[in-house]
């Protein structure tokens, strides 16, 4: 009866504002707050043309998670960017993020630039090295347009030392440099003497050491340390402590009976122990070498790509081919080192957002909630962060467990289609460079990923649906 309704207990569920829920808990009424947005405002003929063809995504999704979940990451070599990467060059420049030109280039970019331009000594100084980039005799281009990646300003120049890593499950390999450290380094736009110093250290001993110890060694299982290192407090994108300190036991005996120099083993040993972000450039194109071998599905609509070059978010889906999609990328929320604030910061940049588009990094933060003390969080927040990545993702990663979900396997395969209609983002943790090149790094928090990319790049893909249709549809008459 409805007379009943006014002599029960009031429940009131709230959709929408959460503000509308506080004002209930202030007047002391019993209420949930459900968290719902209406999906994203679409051209109604796009978002009809992906309806019609769900099933085809459906299925082509299926296959793309198939061979995402099946990769076999194995780091096995390394050696000079000139010699291994597909279409290097001498006068080629790879950078971070979708492509971009000197022109519209951020301050930390175009410092990792001029400093690669006086590591590779093309310029003397940095006034020489600026003009010779702007000349256009330097070329640039995408690292992951040549199948590799770079953190932060992500610059890779011809005589650099990269690692190997190959996918074993489907025979396609990824690169990326190795990791400086922290503090003044090129990759977060640093340029003086000590950069170069450190980076001609790194050509000279560290890499031959590495070479030498991982020759002896064969090959290692990238999977596998990735899969422990979550289990140790890890997300693998901005807390790679226990991943650097497994690569460092597996590969440590080898150093030493590999390496006739005592000072240059024991040099290596220490740079690696003292810099817990070492494992980052494992990770980075550990995460690649899977994807990429997930390209080119027709009809997916999973995503294969996160990236920003510091100016520019761009995002690249299964089913689009190598079509970026890209939007203004945003200022993180950080924890800033003294003296720092947000106004000294530069717009989110790096690839390393590729360790999210594989299911690590923000979308394991429950794994590693120690992270979410960057921007004052706490522990329930990173659970809510990872919880959450579930509902945009298709599969869910069962070699990648979050201890804190009772070993639930991380959210895996960004779907552009349930970013859209559930209007959730995708959730990342990050670095912080100073919006000035030369600076250095000034901090690190979370930010979701802005909304324009993943929505150009749901029409991209409708759009690519609609002219298959038009097509089949001529060829149909035409046989007639």
């Amino acid at each position: 009866m409805i007379s009943d309704l006014f002599k029960r207990e009031l429940r009131v569920v709230n959709i929408g504002l959460s503000s509308f829920k506080e004002s209930l808990d202030r007047a002391g009424t019993k209420a949930v707050h459900v968290e719902w947005k209406p999906s994203v405002e679409v051209d109604p003929a796009l978002a009809k043309a992906v309806k019609a063809r769900r099933a085809a995504i459906e299925k082509a999704n299926a296959k793309v998670m198939q061979i995402i979940l099946g990769g076999m990451p194995q780091l096995v070599g390394l050696e000079r960017a000139i010699n291994v990467i597909p279409g290097m060059k001498q006068n080629l420049i790879l950078h971070a993020g979708p492509p971009v030109t000197w022109d519209r280039m951020c301050g930390p970019m175009r410092g990792a630039i001029i400093g690669a331009l006086i590591y590779e000594e093309r310029a003397e100084t940095p006034q020489e090295a600026e003009r010779l980039a702007a000349s256009g005799a330097i070329e640039f281009a995408p690292c992951h347009e040549h199948s590799a990646v770079g953190p932060m300003a992500g610059i890779i120049s011809s005589s650099m030392p990269v690692w190997i890593l190959r996918n074993e499950a489907h025979g396609n390999f990824a690169y990326c440099t190795l990791n400086e450290g922290l503090g003044k380094v090129l990759r977060y736009g640093a340029f003086g003497e000590p950069v170069i110093l450190k980076l001609k250290w790194m050509e000279d001993v560290l890499y031959p050491t590495l070479k030498k110890a991982l020759e002896k060694i064969g090959r290692i299982d990238l999977k596998n340390l990735i899969a422990q290192a979550l289990h140790m407090g890890d997300e693998a994108h901005n807390r790679n402590r226990a991943g650097t300190s497994l690569l460092y036991r597996t590969i440590a005996p080898a150093i030493v009976t590999t390496c006739d120099d005592t000072k240059a083993a024991s040099d290596v040993l220490e740079f690696i122990h003292h810099n817990d972000h070492f494992f980052l450039n494992l990770s980075m194109p550990a995460s690649k070498v899977t994807l990429d071998a997930a390209r080119g599905i027709k009809n997916s609509s999973i995503v294969v790509v996160m990236a920003r070059n510091g100016t520019d978010f761009g995002v690249q889906l299964s089913g689009t081919g190598d079509e970026w999609f890209t939007g203004p990328a945003d200022v993180p929320d950080a924890l800033y080192f003294p003296g720092y604030t947000k106004v000294d910061a530069n717009p989110d940049i790096g690839d390393s957002a590729i360790t999210e588009t594989n299911g690590l990094g923000g979308f394991a933060i429950a794994a590693a909630p120690a992270i979410v003390q960057f921007v004052g969080g706490s522990v329930s927040d990173a659970i809510r962060y990872t919880t959450q990545m579930y509902e945009i993702t298709a599969a869910e990663n069962t070699t990648y467990q979050v201890p804190n979900l009772d070993f639930r396997g991380t959210p895996t395969g960004i779907d552009v289609i349930r970013v859209i209609e559930k209007n959730i983002l995708p959730f990342i943790d990050t670095g912080v460079a100073h919006k000035e090149p030369g600076v250095g790094q000034i901090g690190a928090g979370v930010l979701n990923a802005p909304l324009e990319p993943f929505r150009k790049a749901f029409e991209g893909l409708a759009r690519r649906l609609s002219g298959e249709r038009r097509t089949s549809n001529v060829q149909r008459r035409t046989s007639k």
